[in-house]
């Protein structure tokens, strides 16, 4: 297996030449139409190619799963480094089928879809993309997995809810905290929610990356 066929996805494509990509990675449970809504969202005048993966693994209660659970902060480390592999071969795959590199590709997701992001934007000997969005999530701690925070790591958004009883808001809070001591740009928002994504925040997400970080890509594309 290789390629784009390491992953089940949906796509969406740009309107016109793409402008930079969009890939989101759902949360534990859902599958690749969970979160494919939210392209459109985000992206509203299709400036980017845009696509939502499917986890690999179909665990019990049921859907798609990244990893196994076993300590939220901690990922099991089989199933994490199996999905993470093939995650970075579809994502290479995908990067070369669009024309749009890695730098110029936004990555996101929520829950077990935000641990994913994390590493698979700040993991060591990983492409820097554009940026992350990481929505009730956590930067996972797993056995032979390193993060990379130098030089400065790209722009990433936060957004957590303060009710979460799945993921605490704390695990957002050290994110945040340890992306910033990097040199992490860190757009972070808390909203008096549970383990849900607080559409407001999606509305000022969409603000960002059709603003100063859309012309962060165009001048990439222009070196």
């Amino acid at each position: 297996m290789s390629g784009l066929d390491s992953l089940a996805y949906r796509l969406r494509p740009a309107a016109a030449e793409p402008e930079g990509a969009l890939v989101l990675f759902h949360g534990r449970g859902a599958d690749e139409n969970d979160l494919f809504p939210l392209l459109d969202f985000l992206d509203p005048e299709g400036r980017r190619v845009a696509a939502t993966p499917r986890a690999p693994l179909s665990l019990p209660p049921g859907g798609a799963h990244w990893y196994v659970v076993r300590e939220i902060g901690f990922p099991d480390q089989e199933t994490f480094d199996a999905s993470y592999e093939r995650a970075s071969t579809w994502l290479a795959a995908f990067a070369e089928e669009s024309g749009v590199p890695p730098e110029q590709t936004v990555l996101g997701g929520f829950s077990q879809g935000a641990v994913m992001t994390y590493a698979l934007g700040l993991g060591r000997g990983r492409p820097r993309p554009a940026a992350l969005i990481a929505l009730s999530g956590f930067i996972p701690t797993v056995e032979n997995f390193e993060l990379d925070l130098s030089p400065s790591p790209p722009p990433v958004a936060i957004g957590h809810g303060t009710y979460d009883p799945v993921i605490s808001v704390e695990w957002s809070r050290r994110a945040k905290q340890q992306l910033e001591q990097a040199g992490a740009d860190v757009l972070y928002r808390e909203y008096p929610l549970p383990h849900a994504i607080d559409p407001r925040y999606l509305s000022e997400l969409a603000s960002w990356l059709s603003g100063s970080l859309l012309s962060r890509i165009r001048a990439s594309t222009a070196e």
